[in-house]
C-alpha cells in the first residue's frame, strides 16, 4: 500500500473540471510572499497561484506577473494607455500569446464592471463561448464573474460569528464547477483590485 501523500491538483487546462466549488484565500500576507505580491492559497494554507505588485514600464502603463506556487509565470497582465488590460500566456507580450483583454466599462465608488473578451473571440472563432463580465465593488473585495447568465466565481470578505466588520486584507476566491481555468480567474481577481 503506497502512503505518500499526493499534491492538491488544480485545473490548468479548459478540458478539466472539478465536480464541486475550490476555496482560494486571497491575501498578501501569507507567508513566504514577498512584499506587493498577492497570494491565492488553499485551504491548507499552500500558496497555488502569486500576482506580483505593478512594474512600471512607462507613466500611464505597467505589468503584472501572476505565477504558480514554484514561481513560474503563467499570465503576464499588461496594462495599456487606455486603461485596458492584456493578458498574456506564460510572459510573453506577442498577439499571438494573447488570453483575454479587459475593459473596465463602469468605475464608480462603489461599483466596477469589467469586460472580458476571450482570444478566441478577438481571432473571430465564433464557435468560442461567450465572454466573462467581472461586476462587483473593489473596496469591499467582492465581486462576481459571470459567463453569460452562470457564475463562474465570487469573491467575498470572511466575516467570523459575532463579528460587524470584516478585515478587508483576507479574502475568499470560490471557484465554481466549470471549464474555465483557474489562472484566468485568479488574472480577473488581480485586475478587478488594481
Amino acid at each position: 500500500m503506497d502512503t505518500q501523500e499526493a499534491a492538491p491538483v488544480y485545473p490548468s487546462s479548459s478540458s478539466m473540471a472539478s465536480s464541486i466549488p475550490i476555496d482560494l484565500f486571497v491575501s498578501k500576507k501569507h507567508p513566504g510572499l514577498a512584499r506587493g505580491e498577492l497570494g491565492f492559497a488553499d485551504s491548507s494554507g499552500n500558496i497555488v497561484f502569486k500576482a506580483n505588485r505593478c512594474k512600471k514600464q512607462s507613466s500611464s502603463s505597467c505589468k503584472k506577473l501572476l505565477l504558480d506556487a514554484h514561481g513560474n509565470v503563467l499570465v503576464s497582465m499588461h496594462r495599456q494607455d487606455g486603461g485596458h488590460w492584456e493578458g498574456f500566456k506564460e510572459g510573453g507580450n506577442e498577439r499571438k500569446d494573447l488570453i483575454f483583454t479587459v475593459q473596465r466599462t463602469s468605475k464608480k465608488l462603489t461599483r466596477s464592471e469589467l469586460q472580458v473578451s476571450l482570444a478566441q473571440e478577438i481571432s473571430g472563432d465564433l464557435a468560442a463561448a461567450s465572454g466573462l463580465n467581472v461586476i462587483g465593488c473593489p473596496c469591499q473585495r467582492s465581486c462576481t464573474v459571470y459567463k453569460g447568465d452562470s457564475i463562474v466565481a465570487q469573491t467575498s470578505l470572511m466575516y467570523k460569528l459575532h463579528q460587524i466588520y470584516a478585515r478587508k486584507n483576507k479574502f475568499r476566491l470560490t471557484i465554481f464547477p466549470v471549464s474555465i481555468d483557474h489562472a484566468l480567474i485568479a488574472s480577473l481577481v488581480v485586475i478587478f483590485l488594481d
